[in-house]
């Protein structure tokens, strides 16, 4: 985020908007452990765990509504075929999870196949239920076709869009001032990737970013507080 312009307002309370991630190749059920007890401790609004671990974190969690279980699909490359998203998010669901970030097919969006990229995200959101945010992975993208992506997105019944899966790039200032025009309140906006201080997590929300994926937030919210008046 080189360059942008940051916030200098720390009142505003980022926990119940961090989704706390844990998504390094090589997490652990200890991890996930972690990462739930911090959840629940700090009451941020998700966990974001691979789909492996989704039944642990639901008996984890299960005792409270506060903390939802969220996990990823397609991730991190989207190329995985339609009938593979839709079990993986499928199975998902069945095993307790509630929030599904499904990377979009990006070869589709750039070769114009726009109606099996729209067909395969209306069809996890309409099978599923579940609230779906679909990552853009928009470091890849280019501003138009961001907005082609959002659109095709929002008109399939997604309920974010997130900006990245971290492994490509982050969010944006910019990019998130983007979406949020783009979407008019009719969707959330999930800033993902990258957030390291909480003065560019507060700079996201004021952007427009209604979440924030990280895997850092018990240091964000403990950096806030110990510089907070």
């Amino acid at each position: 985020m080189a360059g942008e312009k940051l916030s200098t307002d720390r009142n505003i309370d980022l926990a119940p908007l961090i989704d706390h991630a844990l998504l390094a190749p090589t997490a652990t059920p200890d991890q996930v452990r972690q990462w739930c007890s911090e959840a629940d401790r700090y009451g941020f609004a998700s966990v974001c765990v691979y789909p492996i671990h989704v039944p642990l974190a639901v008996e984890l969690l299960h005792h409270q509504r506060r903390v939802k279980v969220g996990t990823v699909i397609g991730f991190p490359t989207g190329a995985t075929t339609p009938a593979t998203k839709l079990f993986e998010a499928q199975e998902a669901v069945d095993k307790g999870a509630t929030e599904l970030d499904v990377v979009i097919n990006l070869g589709w969006l750039k070769s114009g196949q726009h109606d099996a990229l729209h067909r395969e995200m209306a069809t996890i959101c309409e099978e599923t239920g579940q609230l779906v945010k679909a990552i853009l992975e928009t470091s890849l993208l280019t501003p138009d076709e961001i907005s082609l992506a959002a659109h095709l997105c929002m008109d399939a019944g997604v309920a974010f869009l997130k900006t990245s899966t971290g492994w490509q790039g982050g969010a944006t200032v910019a990019v998130v001032q983007q979406l949020h025009s783009l979407t008019q309140g009719r969707v959330g906006i999930k800033a993902s990737g990258g957030i390291r201080t909480p003065d560019q997590a507060i700079a996201l929300v004021q952007a427009g970013a209604t979440r924030l994926g990280t895997s850092r937030g018990p240091a964000l919210i403990e950096q806030q507080m110990a510089t907070t008046p």
